[in-house]
């Protein structure tokens, strides 16, 4: 079994965050399973409370994941959501 490369929070917060910039819940899902990949998903699918096949079909930028699991995950891989005001579009 090849060993993971550690990933560095600053990479992660950035891939996340840029996630996040798309607006679309695939891509978000889809990068949080990407990260929580990089991690050990069985021990993330257990703090989430979900079983790992279960966690990997929600967040294959294909399923559709319930908000709560989103947070869940999120707060599991020790990151947490903030509302930031957007910039406005009009410059």
């Amino acid at each position: 079994m090849a060993q993971q490369t550690p990933v560095s929070v600053e990479a992660v917060d950035g891939y996340i965050a840029a996630a996040f910039e798309t607006n679309d819940p695939s891509s978000i899902a889809k990068a949080l399973g990407e990260v929580a990949r990089t991690r050990n998903m069985s021990k993330l699918a257990k703090d989430v409370g979900m079983n790992r096949s279960a966690l990997y079909r929600a967040l294959s930028g294909d399923g559709n994941p319930e908000f709560a699991t989103i947070l869940k995950v999120v707060r599991a891989l020790g990151l947490k959501l903030m509302p930031v005001e957007r910039e406005s579009d009009a410059a």
